[in-house]
């Protein structure tokens, strides 16, 4: 301010005036440009937030996808042909089906297990409870599809009346199918089972066999090539399959109480879902039903 007045003191009135009055113009133009400089933060801040709200949304329109997504594990005949056959009336009540195939029994437990699917359909509930047991897993059974049956075959005769006393017959020798096969024989009539609910029946559980049956275990995938051996023969729909014998074939086979049925598991605690009853219903439609009934021709039997 001294110097101000210094300067003032040396030079006109009238040139002191202009002077200042440039002095105060050269103010402005300095606080206007402190005060873009001190704006520009703040629209940088702006952007930003503008940015990062873009972001959340895309990442909330990219889980909303994602929730709609629904993955099953299956096996390639008939789970996943059933599946793609259910996925058109699934993507109505805005569910895409993605089915992930797979070759064996395990693998699809142990990815529902881990969360890298969110259901599957391959198996029957015996084997669940067993491998569930084994591998410590918290698997849900929730709905019963359908059930490839397993049958009594004969080389020797046309009619199960004809099955005479003293007749060989020849069941699996593995536990599950091995006690599958004696329900079966309970069911028929043939046998009295002490617990016809015990899926793991053996021959010892036998409290009644009026016709004096000569009951042999095999391993299951030899049963049709010695069906020549015996008088009736219990083999699994697959194994039949493969010799080209199909349910017509038959002189008995498992109906809709047969405990075996193909169910569709998830994880506990999901059994709720939309998503996941949205799928039970539709696996369990009449139109299901009907593709079974149609497509299968009795090799397959809706358990619904």
């Amino acid at each position: 301010m001294q110097i101000l007045s210094q300067i003032s003191q040396k030079i006109s009135p009238k040139k002191a005036s202009s002077f200042f009055a440039s002095l105060a113009a050269f103010g402005l133009v300095l606080s206007a440009s402190f005060g873009a400089l001190n704006a520009a933060p703040q629209a940088d801040s702006k952007v930003v937030d503008s940015k990062a709200a873009e972001s959340k949304a895309d990442s909330k329109v990219a889980e909303s996808k994602a929730q709609k997504e629904l993955k099953v594990g299956a096996t390639p005949i008939p789970h996943a042909q059933i599946l793609r056959f259910v996925a058109p009336m699934l993507q109505e009540k805005g569910v895409t089906l993605k089915i992930v195939e797979f070759t064996d029994y395990v693998m699809p437990n142990l990815a529902l297990a881990e969360k890298s699917i969110d259901a599957n359909f391959m198996q029957h509930k015996p084997f669940l409870d067993k491998i569930s047991k084994d591998r410590n897993l918290d698997l849900l059974s929730i709905a019963q599809i359908h059930i490839e049956p397993i049958g009594g075959y004969s080389a020797r005769i046309k009619d199960i009346k004809e099955l005479k006393n003293g007749a060989t017959v020849m069941i699996p020798n593995d536990p599950t199918n091995g006690g599958r096969a004696l329900i079966l024989l309970h069911n028929s009539g043939l046998i009295t089972l002490k617990d016809p609910n015990n899926l793991s029946a053996t021959s010892s559980d036998i409290i009644q066999n009026p016709k004096k049956l000569k009951i042999k275990a095999l391993e299951a995938a030899l049963l049709p090539k010695v069906l020549k051996d015996a008088d009736l023969a219990i083999i699994n729909g697959n194994y039949a399959m493969q010799v080209n014998l199909t349910t017509k074939d038959a002189l008995i086979l498992e109906d809709s109480r047969s405990p075996y049925a193909n169910i569709l598991v998830v994880r506990k605690g999901d059994e709720s879902r939309a998503d996941i009853q949205a799928l039970k219903e539709v696996l369990q439609s009449e139109a299901t039903k009907k593709f079974i009934i149609d497509t299968y021709k009795g090799e397959v039997i809706p358990a619904f």
